[in-house]
């Protein structure tokens, strides 16, 4: 019995020493984005902890167990974001206290995220302005009559996927798709800003997560007329390739891959961490969706037109538009459009998304769809309803291009306004022949 003593001493040292090993912080993270901050650290195995706030002066107290930070905070860049200034501790032998003194009062947020991709086990702690914290706005039916008898712009929405804790896909060359749907998104920009009765607001502007729910929150705050949301697709096919147009679905999905595409995107909020306290809205939403059929058509319509463009810069992947259930795509008054680029997991198409006049080539494509849609089909109360009988010359325009939009002839259209050549000019304004 005494010889077996030595062993057991042994066995209870190694078991001891393997329950109280420590979890390890290696990594910490900062995305600030317009409204809240989120920090991040990554974990070398999943942790408990537990928050609480203190106020004068306004700190945030995160206490996690069994844990040791090996991570320099000090190297953080911290501009742009509610924290002053990250300090930590020894809590007790085997626990850390960090404590994140903040330049205003914020609402905090924690949770854990499992390994994915790109990182793995991680500590998320998110905290919101004060002043954003506002009761959701109501659902209904949207109806923007002139403000005063002034005609508004048609307000368009562009949202580039995923961002900050959630990367997107990555090409084989690992270019990350929330860079490059970024960067699309930032053209498409400009370019709508350019385009007479039509105004742009970016859902996403930087390197941060928005939950998909929240994209859809904002750009209805916004009172946007359209919706467009920007991705670049991956196939475990590295052949295939072209661009597509998505829009959602009030039943099953048109395709295999529209489904498995739709599944992969809704993941986003599981991989970027949200909470889904917002889920009875979303039912709301998913059920008031069915009964909007005028949104759907609409959503349908810019997307053909979309598509059309896409074809005229690149291959394209379906020759229709597809379906499915996008949640992003769910706002019920709101037509909303989602474009998958390209394959970034093509190296083809990797290399070509990340050049500057593939994106160029790409926004305008889409920008294109845009103008033919309101264009035809401008909501009342706008600028382009006003000049509908009117067209003002944008960058870019043609006559035979003008002519077939409006399903004119170029002989007609060109006599109709006096003009004795094809040449025009910006801010020239053509009038459109009755009945076109």
């Amino acid at each position: 019995m005494r010889r077996c003593r030595p062993l057991l001493i042994l066995l209870l040292l190694l078991f001891g020493t393997a329950c109280w090993a420590e979890v390890e912080i290696n990594g910490v993270r900062m995305w600030p984005a317009p409204d809240s901050t989120r920090l991040v650290f990554d974990t070398s195995a999943p942790v408990e902890h537990t928050l609480f706030t203190l106020k004068n002066p306004d700190r945030i107290v995160i206490d996690i167990k069994g844990t040791r930070l090996k991570a320099d905070t000090d190297k953080l860049d911290l501009s742009g974001s509610l924290v002053s200034s990250i300090r930590s501790a020894k809590q007790g032998e085997r626990d850390l206290r960090v404590v994140l003194d903040l330049k205003q009062q914020a609402t905090p947020k924690s949770f854990v995220l499992r390994p994915n991709e790109e990182y793995g086990d991680r500590l998320v702690i998110d905290l919101a302005h004060e002043e954003t914290q506002q009761p959701r706005e109501k659902m209904s039916v949207r109806s923007l009559p002139a403000q005063n008898g002034v005609a508004r712009d048609i307000v368009i929405a562009i949202d580039a996927g995923h961002g900050g804790e959630d990367p997107g896909a990555m090409g084989p060359g690992r270019t990350r798709e929330k860079d490059v749907v970024l960067a699309i998104a930032r053209r498409l920009y400009a370019l709508v800003e350019k385009e007479p009765g039509l105004k742009p607001v970016m859902i996403r502007d930087g390197d941060y997560y928005i939950g998909l729910s929240k994209r859809v929150d904002m750009a209805r705050k916004h009172k946007a007329d359209l919706f467009v949301s920007i991705h670049a697709d991956s196939f475990r096919d590295r052949r295939a390739r072209g661009s597509s147009v998505y829009t959602l679905s009030p039943s099953g999905a048109t395709s295999e891959q529209a489904r498995l595409l739709a599944e992969k995107e809704n993941a986003s909020d599981l991989i970027g961490g949200v909470s889904l306290d917002d889920k009875d809205d979303l039912l709301a939403s998913v059920l008031l969706d069915l009964s909007q059929t005028a949104t759907i058509e609409a959503s349908s319509d810019v997307a053909s037109r979309v598509l059309v463009g896409l074809k005229g810069v690149g291959k394209v992947h379906k020759s229709r538009v597809e379906q499915a259930g996008f949640r992003v795509l769910k706002a019920p008054d709101l037509p909303s459009i989602l474009v998958e680029a390209a394959f970034i997991s093509n190296p083809d198409e990797e290399r070509m998304l990340r050049t500057p006049g593939s994106q160029s080539r790409m926004a305008s494509a889409i920008m294109s769809g845009i103008r033919s849609y309101f264009i035809e089909n401008p909501p009342p109360g706008t600028i382009l309803a006003q000049a509908k009988r009117n067209h003002i010359i944008a960058r870019g325009d043609t006559l035979s291009g003008i002519a077939r939009t409006y399903r004119v002839s170029l002989d007609t259209l060109r006599d109709y306004n006096g003009l004795s050549s094809n040449d025009l000019r910006v801010g020239q304004v053509l009038r459109i022949p009755s009945g076109s």
